[in-house]
């Protein structure tokens, strides 16, 4: 039997974007001849992978999962929303959610992690799944959160199915009492914070850069009023309370009752927000923006007018 060496099969992953096992399987079918093992990949249809990795994805499903005193959060993305309805899509971002509970946030060590039930990494997985589905895909980010007395609620907006979906939270909420009495407060902030979308939990957590910037487009539009400095300094000074009352979680307005302040409710019901995590699917994403005239003609070998 040839030997295959682990960089022979580095090679062969960079030719054809197959996973490591079929690489390495592949080079053992062909004896060890690369042109070989990449025409055996290619009549498996698992090369394909490779072609498709240039291609935007910013479509897919964010996914959570839970267990006692934490979660975790995945986006993995797809290049249509068509893919998203597909069943074999779904049950990997779920089991990826899993995986990220068990390994961490960091995505190589979720890539390099044993996929359940399969005898591939969840990297292969992936890119087995590309090869089936015919899409570029990747796992773009994950967030866990834990506490250690209280729960890590979650929370998907528009669930395609439990647990998945297009905007995802995570709430973490430190206190005693009864846990579904905490999960169910959990929630309830998660959906707050799907709805408003904060920056920061808490005033001193506010990115210093954005803070600045912002003071200085407020400093901006004060003095376009002409008055006073001592005016425009108490000015810049309220519009400063309003931006933290925008995107500081604990100094926005309860969106459940309109009313009271965030960190007013967490008093009253005797819990401490540790944390919270937002995913929206795609958001930073730059889209690619098709011509779909000069697509056309271009399929047809004219030139678009």
């Amino acid at each position: 039997m040839v030997e295959i060496s682990a960089s022979l099969v580095k090679d062969l992953r960079d030719r054809t974007g197959a996973g490591f096992g079929d690489c390495k399987k592949a080079l053992v079918e062909a004896g060890g001849d690369m042109e070989a093992a990449i025409d055996w990949l290619r009549k498996k249809g698992l090369s394909a992978a490779a072609k498709k990795s240039g291609r935007v994805a910013a479509e897919g499903l964010v996914g959570v999962a839970s267990a006692p005193g934490k979660a975790a959060m995945v986006e993995v993305n797809a290049e249509t929303d068509f893919v998203a309805r597909n069943e074999q899509f779904q049950a990997f971002v779920a089991e990826v959610a899993k995986v990220a509970l068990s390994v961490g946030e960091d995505i190589a060590a979720i890539a390099a992690a044993p996929y359940p039930a399969s005898g591939r990494t969840v990297g292969e997985e992936l890119t087995q799944l590309v090869a089936t589905i015919g899409e570029n895909m990747n796992i773009r980010r994950a967030r866990v959160l834990g506490v250690s007395q209280g729960a890590v609620a979650t929370y998907v907006h528009s669930a395609v199915r439990p647990g998945l979906g297009k905007i995802g939270v995570l709430a973490a909420i430190e206190g005693p009492g009864e846990l579904a009495a905490l999960e169910q407060l959990g929630r309830q902030v998660g959906m707050h914070v799907a709805a408003t979308r904060p920056d920061a939990l808490d005033i001193a957590d506010v990115d210093p850069a954005a803070l600045e910037r912002e003071k200085s487009v407020l400093s901006e539009q004060a003095r376009a009023s002409g008055k006073p400095e001592a005016i425009i300094e108490k000015m810049v000074e309220g519009r400063v309370r309003k931006y933290y009352e925008e995107v500081v979680l604990l100094e926005q307005v309860w969106v459940h009752d309109g009313e009271s302040r965030v960190r007013a409710i967490a008093k009253k019901s005797g819990i401490a927000i540790k944390g919270f995590a937002r995913f929206q699917l795609g958001e930073g994403i730059e889209k690619k923006a098709d011509d779909f005239a000069a697509e056309v003609a271009a399929a047809a070998g004219v030139k678009a007018a």
